[in-house]
């Protein structure tokens, strides 16, 4: 699999999330788009989007309520430069588009691809002992201190890991979810006392290389402000694939205001 072969699976991928064709990410001009439920969308999305902004860098599709997508479209279109989009103060305009349909800006990320040459060739030290993790090895896991590495709420998806043990002591985990048919997302968590060792990156490098022996493209996802987990994708041998920006009823964003 090359860089090519990568990208198509991304942009096929984001396709079926956006309600749009793989080519749409590659057009000059930007795109807006219906939102709808789709059984090949990632698992966790919450679909159909109110608004969705995706970009590869070339342009931006848009996807989201139809009643919404004529303003979308004049934002997107009247914006000079993809990225402002993607940034304040612009996104304060679309968040006051938002409001009027009782809605607001919730994510903004980065979505990280492997880039192969640096996967296969970085030489990535871990002085622990790493061990392939299965399904049957999670049951008891699913606690705050690999929350990253496993999701709780969506564990069928948990479906392959890697360990780091001291002394038969679980001290890093870095898990894959099984997010859709030909992409495994990355997470990644260590014991505070263990950080700053390579120990994240060493995991999350290994992982991808299992994760292709497995017929699948691997992806790892970072808040924008989240330099730690940033830094770890691009010493695992990731590099910026495409942003997202995603919009949520008002009324779950309190609800995770509230429980924070």
């Amino acid at each position: 699999m090359d860089h090519t072969e990568i990208m198509r699976i991304a942009m096929q991928q984001s396709a079926y999330d956006c309600c749009c064709m793989a080519e749409d990410f590659l057009k000059n001009e930007n795109s807006v788009h219906e939102s709808a439920v789709s059984e090949k969308a990632r698992k966790y999305l919450k679909l159909p989007h109110i608004c969705s902004l995706v970009s590869y860098g070339t342009n931006i599709v848009a996807s989201g309520q139809k009643e919404l997508l004529p303003e979308i479209e004049s934002f997107i279109n009247g914006v000079p430069g993809i990225e402002h989009c993607f940034e304040t103060p612009e996104l304060y305009v679309l968040n006051n588009i938002l409001a009027g349909y009782g809605a607001g800006v919730c994510f903004m990320a980065d979505y990280f691809l492997p880039d192969m040459d640096q996967v296969y060739c970085s030489d990535l030290y871990c002085p622990y002992e790493l061990r392939v993790m299965n399904t049957d090895d999670f049951h008891e896991l699913y606690i705050p201190e690999w929350s990253n590495a496993l999701c709780r709420d969506r564990r069928h998806l948990d479906v392959l890991g890697i360990g780091a043990y001291e002394n038969g002591r679980l001290i890093g985990l870095a898990g894959c979810s099984a997010d859709c048919d030909t992409m495994w997302q990355i997470g990644v968590d260590v014991l505070p006392e263990y950080r700053q060792r390579g120990i994240a990156s060493a995991l999350t490098n290994r992982l991808a290389r299992e994760t292709f022996e497995r017929g699948k493209v691997p992806f790892y996802c970072a808040a924008w402000s989240n330099v730690k987990s940033v830094k770890n994708a691009i010493r695992s041998g990731f590099k910026p694939g495409w942003v997202e920006v995603t919009a949520k009823p008002n009324t779950v964003i309190h609800e995770m205001l509230e429980r924070k």
